[in-house]
């Protein structure tokens, strides 16, 4: 298995490379330059294994056995600062580097982030949008010698790793939820439709990518206020909003979902020369229009629908009226399409919930409801914090860059002295 850019520019990379980078080298992402096909046999083998289970076998389709052995694979995602920190924090040998949004998370990812005070957690909490953070980190993977000197890898969804897991995400929700057993041996496999909240596009180009694999999906993308992939797929309006919209479902406020560059590369079969005009267009001007054909290509591997605030807490509302369950908001956004937009009784529909309620107090009291926190949140009051400041300037990208581009080198010298960072 090797791997190739979006753009066209990188070919032959093995996944160590891959897993050790972000963006390529040519400002473009990460893929297999293969997609290996899931027969009906091997799903029907697959059936029964355990998530963790599961996620190992995907994740050997992807990796050499000689790079990472098979019993090493056992693990999974989550809300990614967080989950980076705590699978992180005092191992030695390996720093993170988290840039977080100020103001645009939650009180409780927040404190997840800013109170790790071990030597190998760097905290920053950036005046501005996810969008913009992503601005100056794309100048840092950009450049290689950084990237080679320190070891630079991204951990979110720009890093390819991230979106193999989550295949095994709806490869296992198929496994589930598609009524697959009913179907004789030698039968065509049902359709399942999959409803995914969606802000940088990784969950859904995952969705797509497993499509291609074989797996009979109908997939549907929900988007909050932040509506850019509605308009690209029911219009072909691929453009950024003049702000981004703070909701409340914030961990999909965005108006670059970068992962769609993926998409729009599998949609093109894989013609980097295309990707590659179309997202410097879109990177230089924050406008694209795609052509009719692309866009009636994009509409019938992709529904879409954008849900209000509003629209959040009455889902919210309606599912604990209805089922005693309290969804978090960004959940609530996809399931608000199971109320609105009803479907076929021979089609079989499941919902991709993101994260847990007790990350977003906030909602749910908005919406009416109580829900009580774990001690384990409760306890994040009573921890000292740590973080460094982005504060926006006229000159924010290029302070940004070079901040976070000093924080890594420092840290860097210091651990080849083998000291340690914080006194």
């Amino acid at each position: 298995m090797h791997y190739c850019s979006t753009r066209g520019g990188v070919r032959g990379w093995d996944f160590r490379d891959v897993l050790f980078s972000g963006y390529a080298p040519d400002g473009g992402m990460f893929m297999p330059e293969t997609v290996p096909p899931l027969s009906s046999d091997t799903l029907r083998g697959w059936r029964g294994l355990p998530y963790t289970k599961l996620v190992v076998e995907v994740a050997s389709l992807f990796i050499p056995t000689q790079q990472i052995p098979r019993e090493d694979l056992e693990g999974t995602s989550g809300d990614t600062g967080g989950s980076a920190i705590q699978s992180a924090k005092g191992l030695s040998g390996l720093d993170v580097l988290v840039v977080y949004p100020r103001g645009r998370v939650t009180p409780v990812q927040e404190k997840h982030m800013i109170t790790c005070l071990k030597d190998n957690i760097h905290v920053f909490a950036a005046d501005g949008s996810s969008d913009d953070i992503d601005q100056p980190l794309r100048r840092l993977f950009a450049d290689p010698e950084l990237v080679r000197s320190h070891g630079l890898m991204s951990l979110n969804s720009v890093n390819w790793s991230r979106v193999m897991i989550q295949l095994a995400h709806f490869i296992y929700a198929y496994l589930e939820l598609s009524g697959m057993e009913q179907m004789e041996a030698d039968g065509d496999l049902p359709e399942l439709e999959v409803v995914v909240p969606t802000g940088g596009a990784g969950n859904i180009a995952a969705g797509y990518i497993v499509k291609q694999m074989g797996v009979p999906l109908k997939l549907v993308a929900m988007v909050n206020s932040n509506d850019i992939v509605h308009r690209t797929v029911t219009t072909g309006d691929f453009s950024m909003a003049a702000d981004v919209t703070q909701t409340l479902a914030p961990a999909i406020d965005i108006q670059d979902p970068y992962n769609m560059e993926r998409v729009f590369w599998l949609l093109l079969d894989r013609d980097g020369a295309s990707v590659k005009n179309m997202m410097e267009e879109f990177q230089q001007s924050h406008r694209l229009s795609l052509p009719e054909n692309h866009r009636r290509l994009l509409s019938q591997v992709l529904s879409t629908g954008t849900v209000t605030d509003e629209g959040i807490l009455e889902t919210m509302r309606r599912c604990w009226e209805e089922n005693q369950y309290v969804l978090c908001p960004h959940t609530a956004v996809a399931v608000w399409h199971h109320y609105h937009c009803p479907h076929s009784p021979t089609l079989n529909r499941c919902y991709v919930a993101t994260a847990s309620p007790a990350k977003f107090k906030a909602a749910v009291e908005k919406a009416g409801l109580t829900f009580d926190l774990p001690e384990t949140v409760l306890a994040l009051d009573k921890l000292a914090t740590r973080y460094e400041n982005l504060e926006r300037n006229p000159n924010w990208c290029k302070d940004w860059e070079d901040r976070l581009r000093e924080k890594i080198q420092s840290v860097s010298s210091v651990r080849k002295n083998r000291g340690t960072y914080y006194i």
